[in-house]
């Protein structure tokens, strides 16, 4: 069976066991034991030792130990006052500017991605606050939850990042180096982000009513005061990272460290928050682990196949220019992501697209940071979006409004895409100025 024909009952394969509803990481491991056992004819008891052997190598790397603990830090924000603090913080700040008070949810989500790395914890963190608090002040409902769906995305762009650490130990990149590139590229897409929102107040006021009240300088003030512990964990978490002190399996460490100490100096430690918040974390971070191990055995069953190779002289044959590499690989994202949640679409795609990426003369780093944000259109498309479904169910809204409501700012991550292939520096400047040698 020739490369393209296998590729494509592999592919009918996920589409047929994930759309049964099955959980996904069982979904990824059926599907990769019946392509070495049906399409390569390897005996059954054979395949389940080579799947043992993949899923503990893929288990056992001290680089995954960062995810669950960057999830627990996320999970004590998220369960404490630290989030108000951030709405009452950022909601003086922007009360004269186009779009007032629903740029936090923008700001919001970006400050709060520095210290989560997870795109779902980010947007239900900042949304608990805001969704209520904007509906309340008659801020329009489609422009407040879109840019907080699409904002939200942020948390797997803007460093730590927990879809930076997978790609960085399956494509054997610098963490370090993939958390740099994501700083710009994240301040850009936050930047379309607040400059839509403003041209729309601008457009109909009526979407961001004026503040009955003006904030003094002493609100103001004390708002920005708020601030403090978000700010703290960005400087302890990041500033551990770029100076050398720690690794980012170390970092996060020091970050949940960090976030217990500023919980218990606030007086809101105890140890129903520790056990809550612990357990929050293993069922998210058993998640995610578990899709990791499962699609290792895929990617593996795809190499005996060789399906990446197969492909990548296929598409070498098409003799395709970069951007018209860049833009076939797009499309296919953002079909996998009509299906497919971003960590699975980054394990399950990287040993056909890394090859070709590397082949066409693209840096591995910059392709993570593209990889990434067609991760984060994932999360706002239907019928898996996970944002969407964190929305509504903070919101009650139905899953159709909430897409429809997203899609502007969807289209502003493609535009976010666009500028990065077209301009590479934006992701590649910051790493080659802290980690180059000059």
């Amino acid at each position: 069976m020739d490369a393209i024909t296998a590729a494509f009952v592999v592919l009918l394969m996920v589409i047929v066991f994930l759309g049964s509803g099955i959980w996904v990481f069982v979904g990824l491991l059926l599907v990769g034991m019946c392509s070495m056992v049906f399409l390569q004819g390897m005996d059954v008891h054979k395949v389940g030792i080579i799947a043992a052997k993949i899923m503990s190598r893929a288990s056992s790397g001290w680089e995954l130990s960062a995810i669950p603990l960057f999830i627990w830090m996320g999970e004590i924000i998220f369960r404490t006052d630290i989030s108000n603090r951030l709405f009452r913080g950022l909601s003086v700040v922007f009360d004269k500017v186009p779009g007032r008070l629903l740029h936090v949810n923008v700001v919001g989500c970006t400050l709060f991605a520095a210290v989560s790395g997870s795109s779902a914890a980010t947007t239900a963190t900042v949304g608990k606050i805001t969704t209520t608090e904007l509906a309340r002040r008659g801020y329009d409902q489609k422009l407040s939850i879109g840019s907080l769906a699409g904002a939200g995305s942020l948390g797997f762009l803007i460093p730590p990042s927990i879809i930076m650490i997978i790609y960085g130990i399956l494509a054997e990149t610098s963490i370090a180096r993939l958390f740099a590139a994501g700083i710009l590229p994240g301040l850009l897409i936050a930047g379309l982000y607040m400059a839509y929102i403003a041209m729309m107040a601008l457009m109909r006021p009526e979407k961001a009513p004026s503040m009955t009240e003006t904030p003094t300088f002493l609100d103001r003030l004390a708002g920005l005061w708020g601030l403090y512990p978000i700010v703290i964990l960005m400087t302890i978490v990041l500033g551990a990272i770029y100076s050398g002190i720690a690794t980012p399996s170390e970092a996060a460490a020091v970050g949940v460290a960090a976030a217990l100490v500023l919980t218990g100096l606030m007086g809101q430690l105890s140890w129903k928050l520790i056990g809550d918040t612990m357990m929050n974390s293993l069922r998210t971070s058993a998640m995610i682990c578990s899709i990791l191990m499962c699609a290792t055995v895929l990617s593996t069953a795809m190499g005996y196949l060789h399906i990446p190779a197969g492909l990548a002289n296929y598409i070498a044959e098409l003799q395709l220019s970069p951007f018209a590499l860049i833009l076939i690989l797009s499309v296919f994202y953002l079909v996998l992501g009509f299906f497919l949640e971003g960590i699975s679409i980054v394990v399950m795609s990287l040993p056909i697209a890394l090859p070709l990426i590397l082949g066409a003369g693209f840096d591995p780093v910059w392709f993570g940071i593209y990889l990434v944000l067609m991760v984060e259109m994932a999360q706002v498309t239907p019928p898996v979006g996970f944002n969407l479904f964190v929305i509504q169910g903070m919101t009650g809204i139905d899953i159709g409004k909430v897409a429809i409501a997203t899609m502007p700012f969807f289209f502003l991550m493609l535009l976010g895409v666009s500028i990065l292939t077209v301009f590479p520096e934006i992701a590649l400047w910051l790493p080659g100025e802290l980690f180059d040698v000059k």
